[in-house]
């Protein structure tokens, strides 16, 4: 039989075949009941998350294998053979919902023309294996799911497998399978759809031997996306797409200046517009408060907001102004501080060659297509949430917290995501938060549907999070052989990780191990690097590559600045400075030249060659670029990119992220890429002030991957910070004017 369960918890609709039967004992259920109903529902293999961590190892005794372990929780194999995958990730455009099934179909030995794919939930059974919590992030979901995937998959192998030997009474050994088959002798064979309640029944191998990458049928393979038809055909739903029974929308009128209140509102119109339900005050993120109109629809609930008539009181927060904070950042880069590296200057006195330089980056938007979005479902026994969430397990919590909830009570609905890049993970949980307030505040107004909290383009954009501000100023003496002898940074911009789940273990010393990340490696440099982070009144979060995406600017045009100034090769300067060190980076770099045909083909005229390089996230990649400058314009032609991410689960993912992430390292480099604040306001609202690459921008691209059998490093945001300085080069060898700041100014 099996061990006790909180019946309770599993769905209603077995709940109540399960009061149908006789039980042994209170919540429980007897084996064979239970393997009827899961066939007769079309369940079989890996019906119920949390029947995963009751299984046991054959003896009686629980297995030791953690719930992240267990087949139960992430394949569901239908009596007609569809293999249904769990994502343990947000699917958010990256391509897990395609990746992380091709490695569990791989060592199940599927039919991938069977294979399906859904998101998981905040069940236990769904967090990172490596951090032990609910994340999509880091571009972590294939470098740290790849062997959990695998061994999923080789363990409900090993089961159908042994459900087969036990039905025909032979040795499992004695068998062998196939796209979705067990084939034994004499020609016999049984789908997996005809095994799976019986291997349902068996115990979990807590051991299991891995396929050797050379026997690779589905890993490797370019493979069209799970999602591609739903998405190019406008079938697929997203989190702001959810439609429930007599569902509502709320639309917030949000204060100017982050943290501000209300003083006074007149909502006399705002209710008198035709569908407004209620118009209420609701807290906000930060300490703020807004106005929450709720209608029986999107346009209008905005109508209504938009009728509201609302004086803020701005007087106790701060109002930060760009101006004023690039003066003050730059005061602060004189000053002394903390000290990530500590190298001797000594030798900037007397070396031969000296370069100064100061670089500004601004705020970014995340600025997804989908902008954000919670429907929150209030009961008297709990709550139910439909988002687009990259931590359901945190955003569960918080939920359970503004609620009053323990956190059993709260069901987290995954939903597909158009985009993210960091946004949907924050460790205020603010989007998700706030939705519960606007459905906690409407319950209490006699409001019981569920509510849909949609943020509108101008709140995505004027509501924060951003990528912060930061200032680079870098002091380097250098030999003529171009050897660095000196080099003396600072950076200033605010701590992303300050306050974070990350903090305790990613800031010491005074210093964001985010906004140094990709300073001085692979380059053996004396550096001495100082850090401020100031704090404002401006809410700033992890962007698409965090600081990589002002680091490897920084370090990559420096470095091709000393090659110039040097009369050296940027490619062949690289390379003498790496040595026989940094194989990965040679073989990246190595290959982008040789597919670009830089050094060997002769370029249009007016165009010239940029070069630059960077790991992040575990993964190198390096562009070769052509581009010219018309009519004062920087124009990227041509891109030509060489990626070391290890094995290439699926190379059509993998060149689809590098494009996307190069778009984006694109769109920080045209005029209008930045977000600017005045008297604490948001100064842009929309894409027609807040530039973004659009197809006229794009250029041709080759993504090449170096081969490789080892482990897959990240592949979501490494290509996005070599893009940029790659592009800045290419213009400097143009004007002869290095590009210190972004976006670009060729005046």
């Amino acid at each position: 039989m099996l061990p006790n369960i909180d019946y309770r918890e599993l769905p209603r609709a077995l709940q109540h075949m399960m009061d149908r039967e006789q039980p042994d004992e209170a919540g429980t259920l007897q084996r064979r009941s239970f393997l009827k109903m899961a066939g007769a529902s079309g369940l079989a293999l890996g019906a119920f998350p949390h029947i995963a961590a009751a299984q046991t190892n054959g003896t009686g005794q629980p297995t030791s294998l953690k719930p992240t372990e267990q087949p139960s929780a992430f394949v569901q194999i239908a009596p007609n053979g569809e293999v249904t995958v769990t994502i343990n990730r947000l699917e958010m455009g990256q391509g897990v919902q395609t990746a992380l099934p091709m490695i569990l179909a791989e060592e199940l030995d599927a039919d991938w023309k069977l294979v399906r794919s859904r998101h998981g939930s905040s069940d236990a059974a769904y967090v990172d294996p490596m951090f032990g919590m609910h994340l999509t992030g880091g571009s972590n979901s294939v470098k740290n799911s790849y062997t959990q995937y695998r061994e999923l998959g080789a363990r409900a192998r090993a089961m159908l497998l042994a459900a087969a030997a036990a039905r025909w009474n032979v040795e499992a050994s004695t068998l062998r399978t196939q796209a979705g088959t067990v084939l034994g002798p004499g020609g016999r064979k049984l789908s997996y759809g005809e095994l799976s309640n019986a291997a349902m029944a068996l115990p979990v191998p807590e051991k299991v031997t891995l396929k050797d990458p050379k026997d690779f049928r589905i890993i490797g393979r370019p493979t069209t996306r799970l999602d591609a038809r739903a998405k190019s055909s406008g079938r697929q739903d997203f989190g702001i797409d959810i439609r429930l029974p007599g569902q509502l929308t709320a639309v917030v009128a949000r204060p100017p200046v982050f943290g501000a209140r209300v003083k006074s509102v007149d909502d006399s119109a705002a209710r008198a517009i035709k569908g407004v339900k209620a118009v209420l005050r609701v807290p906000l993120d930060r300490g703020a408060e807004g106005i929450a109109v709720i209608a029986d629809g999107y346009w209008r609930a905005k109508q209504g907001h938009d009728a509201l008539k609302v004086e803020w009181d701005t007087a106790a927060v701060e109002k930060v102004d760009s101006d004023k904070q690039l003066v003050q950042y730059r005061e602060l880069a004189g000053r002394p501080g903390p000290r990530h590296f500590e190298a001797d200057m000594a030798p900037m006195a007397t070396a031969p060659r000296h370069l100064e330089a100061e670089f500004v980056f601004p705020y970014l938007a995340h600025a997804a297509m989908e902008p954000l979005n919670c429907t929150v479902a209030l009961s008297d026994g709990g709550a139910e949430v439909w988002t687009g969430s990259q931590s359901p397990g945190q955003d569960g919590a918080a939920v359970a917290r503004v609620l009053g909830l323990r956190p059993e009570q709260v069901k987290m609905n995954v939903q597909m995501s158009g985009g993210g890049f960091g946004r949907r993970f924050s460790s205020t949980s603010d989007f998700v938060v706030e939705a519960c307030e606007i459905a906690k505040a409407a319950r209490a107004a006699g409001l019981k549907a569920p509510i849909r909290t949609i943020w509108s383009r101008e709140d995505d954009m004027k509501g924060g999070y951003y990528r912060p501000m930061h200032l680079h100023r870098a002091r380097i003496g250098f030999d003529d052989t171009g050897k660095v002898l000196a080099w003396d940074h600072v950076i200033v911009g605010q701590s992303i990780l300050t306050g974070s789940v990350f903090e305790k273990f990613q800031v010491k010393d005074g210093i964001d191990a985010s906004a140094v990340e990709g300073m001085r490696e692979p380059y053996p440099l004396p550096m001495r690097l100082t850090v401020h982070h100031p704090k404002l009144n401006v809410p700033v979060l992890w962007w698409r590559s965090v600081g990589a995406t002002h680091t490897a600017y920084v370090m990559e045009t420096l470095i091709d600045e000393i090659a110039r100034a040097t009369k050296q090769d940027p490619v062949a300067y690289r390379m003498k400075l790496w040595g026989d060190k940094h194989p990965r980076h040679r073989a990246a770099l190595q290959l982008a030249v040789d597919k670009s045909g830089y050094g060997k083909k002769q370029l249009a005229s007016g165009r010239a060659w940029g070069v630059a390089v960077h790991e992040s996230f575990s993964t190198v990649v390096a562009y070769v670029v052509e581009a010219s400058v018309q009519e004062g314009r920087a124009v990227l032609h041509r891109v030509t990119g060489g990626i070391h991410c290890n094995l290439a689960v699926n190379p059509r993912t993998i060149e689809a992220q590098a494009q996307g992430a190069a778009v984006m390292g694109l769109s920080m480099c045209l005029p209008g890429a930045a977000i600017t604040l005045k008297d604490g306001e948001v100064q842009q609202s929309s894409f027609g002030d807040f530039t973004v690459a659009r197809i006229t921008d794009m250029p041709q691209f080759d993504v090449h991957v170096v081969p490789s059998a080892a482990a897959p490093t990240g592949m979501g945001e490494p290509g996005l910070p070599p893009l940029a300085p790659a592009f800045a080069n290419a213009i400097a060898r143009l004007t002869g004017k290095p590009q210190r700041q972004l976006p670009f100014n060729l005046a």
